[in-house]
């Protein structure tokens, strides 16, 4: 099936922004310290790209990409004289610093690259985004309780993000934890799915984004903190929060995407300003900008192929391969 031509126009975009800023980053960056072949780049890219907005969680999918492609390493780095390399040098206040290692530049690069699956999602709803600002401007009110619903399902998951972020980073980006949140996903999809099915009947037709309560876009974004942990999804709890407050499975993953914008963006700007130097030092940036390229064009094509899935098949098929691949992992794993 070809490509929707507003996905066709963004690749081609896409594709003539990447080209001319490689060959500047190639001539303007300096040699990075590690290898990231483009090969690496482009999995990583595609994994993100493809599993970001589907209910299988892109974050389960990196950790353990980046440990089949070898970038999990935590031996510190050195530079070509042979001198350690440092995230954070040792201080007074930290003695021990924090060094410079694979596994931190391919954490930050995974989130980085998300960049282009938020920039996808914004083209794909560009006019729900248009009508938001419309409304701040006190021309829609639609748009204006579009914004304000976001806004509610957004603040919860920035506040626990910020106040967990280290607790997460240390505890729970291990190969088993998202394992375990494969499978306890899986369970509750198959949950909401035979919810939704028997209550079909109930406000379900005529529900939409705009139109929830600040109450339930609220406790949409409670239910957001549990994508906190590696593996969960934060589309999956998103949706089935949705169908709980009363969307519709296609309505359910519009606000999902929508309310993954700040989320996401929020995620790679703070992952940025705290580790992106180390990241283009490592890796430099040519591999960096392409990897965001290949999940902005991936992304495109997974947001509109799961808007159409779920609204016909829900998210059964999506909790069955969730079931399979923390099957497959743990044979990985033990073997």
């Amino acid at each position: 099936m070809p490509l929707p031509s507003r996905t066709r126009v963004c690749a081609l975009l896409l594709s003539a922004f990447l080209a001319l800023r490689l060959s500047a980053a190639e001539t303007t960056s300096p040699a990075p310290v590690a290898e990231l072949t483009a090969s690496d780049a482009i999995v990583l890219g595609l994994v993100e790209g493809i599993t970001e907005f589907l209910p299988v969680s892109s974050t389960g999918h990196l950790i353990v990409a980046n440990q089949l492609l070898g970038l999990d390493s935590d031996r510190q780095l050195v530079d070509k004289a042979g001198q350690p390399l440092w995230h954070r040098r040792p201080s007074p206040s930290h003695p021990e610093g924090e060094p410079l290692t694979l596994k931190l530049a391919a954490d930050t690069y995974t989130v980085v690259i998300q960049a282009g699956a938020i920039g996808a999602v914004a083209f794909y709803y560009w006019r729900l985004i248009i009508s938001m600002f419309v409304g701040l401007a006190g021309r829609s009110s639609a748009g204006l309780r579009l914004f304000r619903n976001i806004l509610l399902a957004f603040v919860p998951v920035a506040t626990a993000g910020y106040l967990l972020h280290d607790f997460i980073d240390r505890y729970l980006f291990s190969p088993w934890s998202v394992i375990a949140a494969l499978v306890g996903g899986a369970i509750l999809m198959l949950w909401a799915e035979r919810w939704r099915r028997t209550n079909s009947g109930i406000g379900f037709s005529k529900g939409d984004p705009s139109d929830l309560t600040p109450r339930k876009a609220l406790g949409i974004g409670l239910a957001q903190c549990l994508a906190l942990w590696p593996g969960t999804s934060r589309s999956m709890v998103t949706i089935v929060a949705g169908y709980l407050a009363g969307l519709n499975p296609a309505k359910a993953a519009e606000f999902s995407f929508l309310v993954g914008l700040p989320t996401l963006a929020g995620a790679a700007v703070y992952k940025s300003v705290k580790s992106g130097p180390a990241m283009i030092e490592v890796f430099g940036w040519s591999h960096v900008l392409l990897g965001a390229a290949v999940a902005a064009v991936s992304a495109l094509v997974a947001v509109k192929f799961l808007v159409h899935f779920i609204s016909r098949h829900g998210l059964a098929v999506f909790a069955y391969y969730r079931l399979l691949l923390a099957l497959a992992l743990t044979v990985f794993y033990l073997l």
